[in-house]
């Protein structure tokens, strides 16, 4: 019986590969800006791939219970974290990714300036997207995503 969680964490290791390749290949190979919008989302969906590994897991034992509100699901998270070794530094990256992917989504306007994506508010405000953010989210990632297996697969 194969179980979901590893599914996830399988499907995180794979948009993982996927996004590293995007940030290192194709974007030096291409330098299209709006790759960098590509490489957030998938870096995005790998994350959230592990956070639901661990807390499928976590409920598995039956040391958690779970929410139809994935901020309640999400708070859960943060408390079962720290089993897994993910630092209070990486939960905040993690914050921030899952943030400015909401905001990608909901902005009404985008442009590329210099070597940044910039995405404005309805409120006029604006957050950027830089190819080193992108290679500091995707360790951040890939991190998490280590730490998770290595627990979880140890176990199974």
């Amino acid at each position: 019986m194969s179980e979901k969680f590893i599914e996830n964490l399988d499907k995180a290791s794979s948009i993982l590969k996927t996004a590293d390749h995007m940030l290192y290949m194709t974007y030096p190979l291409i330098k299209e800006k709006k790759i960098l919008l590509k490489i957030l989302n998938e870096i995005y969906i790998a994350i959230l791939s592990v956070v639901n590994a661990i807390l499928q897991y976590e409920y598995m034992y039956k040391r958690i219970q779970l929410y139809k509100d994935s901020k309640e699901n999400f708070n859960v998270f943060k408390k079962c974290a720290s089993r897994y070794n993910i630092t209070e530094e990486q939960i905040g990256k993690i914050t921030e990714i899952f943030n400015l992917t909401e905001k990608h989504k909901n902005s009404p306007f985008e442009f590329v300036r210099n070597d940044k994506i910039v995405i404005m508010s309805n409120a006029l405000k604006t957050d950027t997207i830089t190819i080193e953010k992108m290679k500091n989210y995707l360790l951040t990632g890939k991190d998490i995503l280590r730490k998770a297996e290595s627990l979880i697969r140890s176990r199974k």
